[in-house]
């Protein structure tokens, strides 16, 4: 189990004089666990979702992101105790994903020419190495190979990575029934003509495939019609159920959590969390919007 804490972050947009978003944001969320982020817009909700991933155009002021680690987060590897609490600001991107943090894009890129499989077990393969790495103090980086492609080019190298090209289409063939996802995806090009709904459902397969300890969805339902809505929620379900994923959901509303349930519901306002509660919270603001949470936030100060 891995826990993030995010403690007193107070962040800015990175540029001269660069608007001041976060002031103060308290957070946990534990794998297994699900969590709602909801709040109204420039309320500072996907900035948060950002700079947990490491996003360069925020400048943090104040305030820690933490990452608990426990034995059991990475299967067998036993994690050194002296390297299981990390400061994630002080990681970069792909040290963080490395151990463990998936952000969920709310407007995911097209990539002509890179097909989904390919992408995704290149991304798996730069993951172990670069997690074995920061825990070990390993560097497994590939040695140079002359020899040419023994597969089709677009599945890269035969012998490229850890996990090989066969070992690889079995996990994603496993990965894509679990989702109940069409096999057809797995040659195309990543997110190329692919539909709204498309795109978000291979949002979530990245998410299985990687198997992060936390994943930071944002606005993952924007946009998506009801069959599509439900394809996705069941897949984040399943990220918690089958692999126990710690899920923080940003989202505005409420009709995506009638499918994925939250343990925990959380309403920011001006850069801050201002409110938490349980799933009940998510219906209140459905009915009654936020004005009522600011009324008894700001009356009470």
């Amino acid at each position: 189990m891995a826990t993030l804490e995010i403690k007193n972050l107070h962040a800015r947009v990175a540029e001269d004089d660069g608007e001041q978003i976060l002031r103060g944001v308290d957070l946990e969320v534990k794998s297994g666990e699900i969590h709602a982020l909801m709040g109204p817009n420039g309320s500072g909700k996907s900035t948060t979702s950002k700079i947990i991933a490491g996003h360069p155009a925020y400048e943090v002021t104040e305030g820690e992101i933490l990452l608990h680690l426990e034995d059991d987060d990475f299967g067998d590897l036993d994690i050194p105790d002296d390297v299981r609490t990390w400061n994630l600001l002080e990681l970069e991107p792909n040290e963080r994903a490395a151990l463990g943090i998936f952000l969920g894009f709310q407007y995911p890129a097209e990539i002509e020419g890179v097909t989904m499989t390919n992408f995704l077990r290149t991304a798996l393969n730069a993951k172990i190495d670069e997690r074995e790495e920061l825990l070990f103090g390993e560097d497994e980086e590939a040695e140079e190979e002359e020899a040419g492609y023994d597969t089709s080019p677009m599945e890269g190298n035969v012998d490229d990575g850890e996990v090989g090209v066969a070992e690889f289409q079995k996990l994603l063939k496993e990965k894509m029934e679990l989702l109940d996802m069409d096999e057809k995806f797995m040659q195309r090009y990543l997110n190329a003509g692919f539909s709204g709904g498309e795109k978000k459902q291979n949002e979530v397969l990245q998410a299985a495939i990687l198997e992060p300890s936390i994943a930071v969805l944002d606005e993952i339902d924007s946009g998506l019609d009801i069959d599509r809505l439900q394809d996705v929620s069941k897949g984040i379900n399943a990220l918690r159920d089958e692999q126990g994923t710690g899920i923080l959901q940003i989202t505005h509303y409420q009709r995506i959590l009638e499918y994925v349930e939250p343990d925990h519901v959380h309403i920011m306002l001006d850069g801050k969390v201002v409110k938490s509660g349980d799933a009940s919270l998510a219906s209140d603001l459905e009915d009654k919007g936020y004005d009522w949470v600011r009324e008894e936030v700001y009356e009470a100060a």
